[in-house]
């Protein structure tokens, strides 16, 4: 599984814990595991392939981190969304939003850049093009207005290679 794939998961679980009454560590162990996959593959290719055990953990990294920062990333989200309340952004454009936020603050060692561009590349599949670029728009301005004012939050851990 390479590391698109399960930013993609990672998306669709803080999706879920939107609406869900689930903590991200109970969400996480109900959805990472062969029956839900099973279940939900025909519908979602991203889920043909269980993840490994590196994946694994960067699912868990990112919906802890942004179940934990939930607050302070829709903050940022309906602060550089000019003009939107944060309940009026549809919930899965709010889901990646969070999840690129939270890598761009929380994960240095993934470039800012690519954390955008992958963001796009998920709302592309499952958003009108009119979000698209609304989402592309609010994460380059977040970049601009607070990603080189924002000092890492821990030290980098080595890094990880795509699979």
């Amino acid at each position: 599984m390479i590391r698109n794939v399960a930013r993609e998961i990672a998306m669709h679980l803080s999706y879920e814990l939107s609406f869900t009454g689930l903590t991200a560590g109970e969400l996480l162990e109900q959805r990472l595991c062969p029956p839900h996959f099973a279940a939900v593959a025909p519908e979602y290719e991203v889920y043909g392939e269980l993840p490994g055990p590196t994946q694994r953990e960067y699912i868990a990294r990112l919906v802890k981190g942004i179940a934990a920062h939930g607050y302070e990333l829709d903050q940022y989200i309906e602060q550089y969304a000019k003009g939107w309340r944060f309940e009026r952004i549809p919930l899965v454009a709010g889901a990646i939003m969070r999840l690129a936020m939270y890598e761009i603050l929380y994960m240095p060692e993934i470039p800012n850049g690519a954390a955008i561009n992958e963001a796009v590349e998920i709302a592309k599949k499952y958003e009108s093009p009119e979000v698209v670029r609304f989402i592309n728009g609010v994460l380059g301005a977040f970049v601009r207005g607070e990603a080189a004012e924002t000092p890492p939050a821990s030290p980098a851990p080595a890094q990880e290679k795509e699979e």
